[in-house]
């Protein structure tokens, strides 16, 4: 139990249904519908629309989706793939001609068809129960009438505002200026958007005059799109893929998100002993540290389009990670190029949702870099993501760009499950971070006994371009053993992510919801 006297926040508990959102009006809006008698699916649709409006340097409509979900009185886990694919005529080599070394994340080249509005008409047929325009309603509303910008929402618009080009500076600035905080942000060619979509259907959004309007906005930026490539997106259902840390089975998406990353991570980590060291030390903090670069390094090399993803098996087994697992040196940290710079501050919104009949699920939907690539559609102000730039331009490379593949994605949604049962549906924002997110929360739940919202709100660390940032919950000390053993201790200028969480107490059917104080939100129940 936490310390009442110190800043901090109450798990929540619930016995019926509960939300948990990077923001408080999607979190209330999952929970009303699940009032009104739609199911888990429905509400995560729900909250999840409504976050693009009320955080929309971190997602939209013009955006990908990952899923996990697992139908109301059944134990499996079921895996949505709604991540979009390269426009047909996107070519590597002809990239590699330009003079391109890589895809940067501000140009139309990065913009890959939106894939989540596909994923979520689909997965509302299939598996929904009070209907897509239910769902849709809490964000035409608040689209048209407008949300009172979040601080933290604000704090992440200004740092972006530079990033916005053409049509979305006008769509996205308040009279040529970022929001601040309690400043009403509307979006009405959103909400006309998503009424269409709420009455016809997936073909409002890929064909007819709103696929027009984003074919045409970006092929007036220099891209090759075509209303084709729109009409051809797909949404694919797959399994999840598992591994065991301690008593529970972690449950991820598999590639094309770097779930198996975590994976590895994880079982790197269960090596070594570290539920015998202190929770937030020294010595559990570089154990993790050279578990994720090499982890991080091991996505780097296979992971790409699941067509094209063929180590998947060498990347999960045990022989793998013991291999690597000897590569640690407790004493000392090893060397490794890193990420590209600032590789953590990228935008996603995460969400997980329970109802009254233990319907799970867990939902990660993301426009990549803050407002994506900074471009947005000239007539509806559709921000459209920068997942292209996750391409690699290395020939041969399993990743390697081209027409109709999809991109590595870092955005990746996670469950957990004891003895066959799903347990805990949770996630972490944070871009490259996601993998070290995953991996800090369960072994702050396995090996220290925390209870999630615990999990959650403890410091975090992550590998990137050299250093180690740190957030400033480690103590001084800490931080100077670290740069004793060879790592570069920096603070970053933003959290490592943000994260939600909603435990299943099987014995008693209660339900824990967490959410990050990094963001605006909250879980929510009933």
């Amino acid at each position: 139990m936490r310390d009442f006297q110190l800043p901090g926040r109450s798990a929540v508990y619930s016995s019926n249904g509960m939300c948990a959102t990077s923001h408080p009006l999607a979190a209330a809006a999952a929970v009303d519908i699940l009032k009104g008698g739609g199911n888990a699916v429905d509400a995560a649709i729900g909250a999840a629309v409504l976050l693009g409006i009320c955080e929309p340097q971190s997602t939209g409509l013009g955006g990908d989706c990952f899923v996990l979900f697992s139908p109301p009185g059944e134990e499996r886990i079921i895996a949505l793939n709604g991540s979009g694919r390269a426009p047909g005529a996107l070519s590597a080599a002809s990239l590699r001609k330009k003079g391109f070394e890589r895809i940067s994340e501000d140009s139309v080249e990065s913009v890959t068809v939106p894939g989540a509005i596909d994923a979520f008409c689909q997965l509302s047929c299939d598996w929904g129960r009070s209907g897509l325009d239910a769902s849709l309603a809490p964000a035409i509303r608040y689209a048209e009438e407008g949300v009172p910008v979040a601080p933290r929402v604000s704090f992440d618009w200004i740092r972006a505002a530079d990033s916005l080009k053409g049509a979305a500076r006008r769509h996205y600035l308040l009279d040529g200026m970022p929001p601040t905080p309690g400043s009403l942000f509307r979006a009405p060619g959103q909400a006309e958007v998503l009424r269409r979509i709420s009455r016809i259907g997936r073909s409002a959004f890929y064909d007819g005059e709103v696929a027009e309007d984003m074919v045409a906005s970006l092929r007036a930026s220099g891209g090759s799109h075509t209303l084709e490539d729109f009409a051809a997106t797909r949404c694919d259902y797959g399994r999840p893929i598992s591994e065991n840390y301690k008593k529970f089975e972690i449950f991820e998406h598999p590639p094309n998100g770097q779930g198996a990353a975590a994976l590895l991570a994880s079982k790197i980590a269960a090596q070594f002993s570290i539920g015998d060291l202190e929770p937030f030390g020294a010595e559990r903090t570089h154990l993790e540290a050279e578990a994720v670069k090499l982890a991080m390094d091991a996505r780097d090399r296979f992971l790409a389009d699941p067509d094209h993803t063929d180590h998947l098996d060498h990347m999960l087994s045990m022989a793998t990670a013991v291999r690597l697992a000897a590569l640690i040196d407790p004493g000392r940290a090893m060397e490794r190029p890193g990420l590209a710079a600032d590789a953590v501050h990228k935008e996603t919104v995460y969400l997980c949702v329970v109802d009254r009949d233990r319907m799970a699920v867990s939902m990660i939907y993301s426009i990549f870099h803050s407002f994506g690539s900074g471009l947005a559609s000239e007539k509806f102000g559709i921000n459209f993501q920068s997942r292209g730039s996750g391409f690699a331009l290395e020939e041969g490379h399993p990743n390697e760009a081209g027409g109709g593949k999809r991109p590595l994605h870092t955005i990746i949604p996670a469950m957990l499950a004891v003895d066959g049962k799903v347990t805990m549906p949770f996630g972490v924002m944070g871009g490259h971070y996601q993998p070290a997110g995953h991996l800090r929360i369960v072994a702050n739940i396995a090996d220290f006994g925390m209870n999630p919202q615990e999990a959650i709100d403890g410091p975090r660390s992550f590998p990137d371009a050299g250093a180690l940032k740190m957030e400033r919950g480690y103590s001084d000390q800490v931080r100077a053993r670290l740069a004793e053993i060879g790592h570069m201790p920096t603070v970053p200028e933003t959290p490592l992510g943000g994260g939600q969480a909603i435990w299943i107490d099987r014995d008693t059917g209660v339900l824990l919801g967490a959410s990050d104080p990094r963001k605006d939100g909250c879980a929510i129940g009933y």
